[in-house]
């Protein structure tokens, strides 16, 4: 039987990378899988603290293993923002992508330094396996318009460098993008933990 791990996510789209990444080594539960329609709080300062509460209140709480990422853009020229807050960059409730992107663009209109990085953290903990984090980051920058429909949050806004045509991660297919992606090189770094285990 495959190992069970509950990811503490709501999104759709994250859900579907990571079990796209990882395949069939290993059984991925959504919080819906395990009647879990809590509101997870993050109210952490940085990605590893908002991905290690978001973990242990699923393990605390429903008595499974749980992996929980965070993910951050950041954007040189924005001293690192929206960071922390990607998911709640614009004003108002709840989690507006286009508006989050909308804003992103607006500040930087008249920015000459485009870099910016996409950055997971992936706090898995277990009963038997401990606490662990993994990390995986693409360097990038950040476009004048949004390009591409595929993809989800601030897709159509980043331009990976790996990206020999200078694609948006909107404009790629989602193999091409979790190759290169942050959350890509996160999972694939938690699967090389979890076969050493």
């Amino acid at each position: 039987m495959k190992r069970q791990i509950v990811f503490a996510t709501n999104n759709i789209h994250k859900l579907n990378e990571l079990r796209a990444v990882v395949g069939n080594s290993l059984s991925i539960l959504s919080l819906a899988d395990i009647n879990c329609n809590d509101d997870i709080p993050e109210t952490g300062s940085t990605l590893e603290e908002n991905s290690m509460i978001k973990a242990r209140w699923v393990r605390e709480k429903y008595g499974y293993d749980c992996i929980a990422d965070d993910t951050g853009l950041e954007v040189e020229a924005l001293d690192g923002a929206p960071g922390v807050y990607s998911a709640r960059y614009a004003p108002g409730n709840g989690h507006d992508s286009q508006a989050n992107m909308n804003l992103l663009l607006l500040n930087m209109k008249d920015k000459k330094n485009r870099k910016a990085r996409f950055r997971t953290v992936i706090t898995l903990l277990g009963e038997t396996s401990g606490c662990h984090v993994v990390e995986g980051i693409v360097e990038g920058m950040i476009s004048d318009e949004p390009r591409g429909t595929n993809g989800f949050g601030y897709d159509p806004v980043f331009i990976p460098d790996e990206s020999s045509e200078h694609l948006s991660f909107a404009q790629m297919d989602s193999d091409a993008k979790n190759a290169i992606s942050h959350r890509g090189r996160a999972t694939r770094a938690l699967l090389s933990l979890l076969k050493n285990m």
